[in-house]
């Protein structure tokens, strides 16, 4: 850490309703209003793309039996685990960081030169990983799942599994290289967009699933594998268009003596260790998941599912969205407007996080019934759904703060402290889920889930107020209860007013009134974020008005 952090010079005025809409002296103009269109952008794209991934696991419930799509989700998980490291975490903490660097002093033909070099070196470790993956998968199964040997042909499902599903990393990890270069860009539309495609995929794969199994000679659940594989596929076809238009399709090559490259691979090292610490999270989740009931696999992560909804609302769509302007600005020395962006982060992320939370713990299981009961999802399976759901989805708030600080590092170069963290967080999930889920199931892992988020969150946080983009606490800090005032008055009244219905009537209309009244009460208690939000998209909304029909 930089001693002199705190001595970062803060803005002169912190009060967001005096604050200019131009530049304060040193800062891009209108940053504020640009970060939460730029957020607004990939939050409706990430919506679109959690609510398609919702349907998805929606069919996938009612058509396929627990015993598969434990198997898939076991088999998944690991390629996808790894695909969040190698490529998507590898890309926020040092791609995405030094091309934005680049471009801002450099220009845009050494972003371009330093691109390809990256894509060389990136498309040689994914493609060895996924042949070790494919070749060792009974192991991998072995080390994740060693519980499916109690049920007849579910362990030797999940390794044919893990063999089909494996490939995705090469497809995927490609994608997230390329999205490093539009995010750099600021092209964020396709970005979020993107993973539609593979819930386009699925979910037409899963509904032929029963058709195509028998001409193809394989199992249904087999199917669902090629789907996984062709979205993945798409997700990377898609980008090439706007790639070539940048100039960022270039022939891929290798040079390991770039100081681009060499500046990636510094930032890459700590993650070595968070890539250990990450797959033993990762195996002893799924290892305490695989010891459960059949069916705990399933539970534990459609609960998950229905918390990425909100969750990717903002906690994802602002640290996309502010990760190149976050970079931009410590490279070139802007700390006032790096403290200002920061907390902007924060407070928009809490503004969507908050209320998500305190929902989802009111309403978790008439949500799950309206969702998923239907077919082979029966009352049962929602009734455990919605156990883990209550704490996944009280653990929202912690999760998405997550993503814009972690973003705040890795637009300072020091990768190593949110790894320090993850360490720290792997050891409070540990003692949690191995006290609790002898005695609560896939609960117990949820709640362990949940405990492990809140530290990491705080850990974060406080350590992000001895760098430059430190966060001004007190407007974070108020912002914070006066979301969650406004939200716990809007469930309280949302739950009075149809505890007795239907489950679709009560989250249908507990839903209506408590977006009608948690605005109303942020209103009333003067939400910044609010008034930012509204003053953006009033901005944005004016010339389209003004030029009429």
């Amino acid at each position: 850490m930089n001693p002199d952090a705190n001595a970062a010079p803060r803005a002169a005025n912190n009060d967001p309703h005096e604050a200019p809409a131009g530049r304060d002296g040193r800062g891009e103009p209108g940053l504020d209003r640009k970060l939460g269109l730029r957020a607004l952008v990939v939050g409706f794209g990430t919506l679109v793309s959690r609510v398609s991934g919702l349907l998805r696991e929606m069919i996938m419930a009612a058509l396929y039996t627990r015993m598969e799509t434990d198997a898939f989700f076991v088999a998944f998980r690991i390629p996808n685990g790894l695909r969040q490291l190698l490529a998507e975490g590898a890309i926020s903490a040092a791609v995405v960081p030094v091309l934005s660097g680049t471009l801002a002093t450099e220009g845009e033909e050494a972003a371009q030169k330093f691109f390809a070099q990256v894509r060389g070196l990136s498309l040689l470790v994914l493609a060895a990983v996924c042949v070790a993956g494919v070749l060792g998968a009974e192991p991998l199964t072995e080390l994740f799942a060693p519980g499916h040997h109690g049920s007849p042909g579910r362990f030797e499902l999940t390794v044919s599994m893990t063999r089909w599903l494996f490939p995705y990393i090469f497809f995927m990890g490609s994608a997230a290289l390329g999205a490093a270069a539009l995010q750099a860009h600021h092209e964020f539309a396709l970005i979020s967009l993107a993973p539609v495609l593979l819930n386009v995929a699925m979910v037409g794969f899963a509904l032929a699933g029963p058709s195509l199994a028998g001409p193809l000679g394989i199992e249904r659940v087999h199917v669902l594998a090629l789907g996984a594989l062709v979205g993945g596929a798409l997700q990377l076809l898609v980008q090439w268009p706007a790639l070539r238009r940048l100039g960022y399709l270039a022939m891929p090559s290798l040079n390991f003596e770039s100081p681009r490259v060499r500046e990636v691979l510094r930032r890459i090292a700590p993650m070595a260790l968070g890539l250990g610490i990450y797959q033993i999270d990762l195996v002893l989740s799924t290892r305490f998941l695989a010891a459960s009931e059949t069916g705990a696999q399933s539970y534990f992560l459609w609960a998950s599912r229905l918390c990425d909804v909100p969750q990717g609302i903002f906690g994802l769509a602002l640290s996309t969205a502010a990760l190149p302007t976050l970079s931009a600005l410590f490279a070139k020395g802007e700390f006032v407007e790096l403290q200002r962006t920061t907390s902007l982060a924060l407070r928009m992320t809490l503004f969507v996080a908050i209320p998500s939370s305190v929902y989802t713990a009111t309403f978790a299981l008439p949500v799950v019934q309206v969702f998923f009961e239907r077919g082979a999802f029966d009352a049962h399976a929602s009734v455990q759904t919605a156990r883990s759901f209550v704490w996944q989805g009280a653990a929202i708030v912690f999760v998405a703060c997550v993503r814009p600080l972690v973003a705040s590092f890795h637009a300072m170069g020091r990768t190593a402290l949110p790894v320090a963290v993850s360490a720290l967080d792997l050891l409070v999930f540990i003692g949690l889920a191995a006290g609790l889920t002898p005695h609560y199931g896939h609960v117990g892992v949820s709640v362990a889930v949940a405990g492990s988020a809140a530290v990491q969150a705080v850990l974060l946080f406080a350590a992000l107020l001895r760098t430059e983009a430190s966060p001004d606490v007190r407007l974070v800090g108020l912002s914070a209860l006066k979301i969650l005032a406004a939200s716990v008055a809007a469930a309280v009244a949302s739950w009075f007013a149809f505890r007795s219905s239907a489950p679709w009537v009560q989250v249908l209309g507990s839903t209506v009134l408590f977006a009608i009244l948690f605005p109303v009460g942020a209103l009333a208690l003067r939400s910044p974020e609010l008034l930012s939000l509204s003053s953006s998209l009033a901005r944005r909304l004016r010339p389209c008005a003004s030029r009429g029909p």
